[in-house]
């Protein structure tokens, strides 16, 4: 096993990378904004990293590690303990992907506002004192993707959980233009995986051109 897995090449390692540059493309390329959750977003980003990361860092640590068979397996382990850090330090959140923050804020201030009529907004950050919680609308324009903070305390889980099902509800109703940057996404996942099946195959420049024209 240790063997096995010392000689992963590059062109394994960025498989799992090409699938999520897919997945990205698809959130982007629908009518109808998708809403994940913090950890789902940043599960499937972990997920989509591990092939470099057991071809770079987890390589270059591995030999001085020593020669045992369960090395791999905890340094994978150890990623994904990082990974599982990250996710429950951050604050809670919902990602949504094809949405600009124009758009979302009017969903946003609807939910909130039929959550608790108490509402009180200063800009782009809003309190429900009723639920004991507080959010703020993050996004980045160019990309077309937006986000939902929340400060919550351990009683206002249940406010948060509440919001989180309406916003999803909510925000599956609109209808969005398809984002240009999903056939970018969509591009680079597939020349990840083309590079993968490419050497997976064997493939080279002399399979159809002959030496002798490459030599001359």
């Amino acid at each position: 096993m240790n063997t096995l897995l010392d000689r992963v090449p590059l062109w394994i390692a960025v498989v799992p990378l090409g699938l999520y540059f897919l997945w990205l493309a698809a959130a982007h390329c629908r009518r109808h904004p998708l809403v994940v959750s913090g950890v789902g977003d940043g599960v499937g980003l972990g997920l989509g990293l591990v092939g470099l990361v057991m071809a770079g860092p987890l390589a270059l640590v591995r030999p001085a590690a020593g020669s045992s068979p369960w090395i791999w397996p905890m340094l994978v382990l150890v990623f994904a303990l990082l990974v599982a850090l990250c996710v429950l330090v951050s604050r809670p959140r919902l990602v949504i992907y094809n949405i600009s923050v124009e758009q979302l804020r009017p969903v946003v201030v609807e939910v909130a506002s039929s959550l608790d009529p108490a509402v009180r907004w200063a800009g782009e950050s809003a309190a429900l004192p009723s639920r004991g919680f507080q959010l703020h609308i993050d996004g980045d324009g160019s990309m077309r993707s937006a986000s939902v903070v929340a400060i919550v305390g351990r009683s206002s889980q249940e406010g948060w959980i509440e919001f989180s099902r309406r916003l999803r509800r909510a925000v599956a109703r609109l209808q969005v233009r398809r984002n240009p940057w999903g056939l970018c996404f969509a591009a680079i996942g597939i020349m990840l995986l083309g590079f993968a099946l490419w050497h997976a195959l064997g493939l080279s420049l002399e399979s159809f051109i002959p030496r002798r024209f490459l030599t001359s």
